[in-house]
């Protein structure tokens, strides 16, 4: 199915109502992997400082836009490589 967003698109998106800020989540189970084009989705992200991150449950999801987290979830060795 093609959506017509790029490829390695976050599975969600959306903005927060109280402050108008864009977030992202990428929602996978709790063994599932990053493919290649969702990390480089996910160091766009970091270079723009935007609120995302790995769901792998809705409280996950409920705290990366809750607590406007960057990169939840992802490798932490990962997170600045470009």
């Amino acid at each position: 199915m093609r959506t017509g967003l790029p490829n390695g698109f976050t599975d969600l998106f959306g903005m927060k109502i109280s402050n108008g800020k864009a977030f992202y989540i990428e929602v996978k189970t709790p063994t599932g992997r990053i493919e290649h084009k969702q990390m480089e989705f996910h160091h766009e992200l970091m270079h723009a400082h935007a609120i995302h991150g790995i769901a792998r449950s809705v409280e996950d999801a409920l705290k990366i836009v809750d607590e406007e987290l960057v990169g939840y979830g992802y490798p932490k060795e990962d997170i600045w490589l470009v």
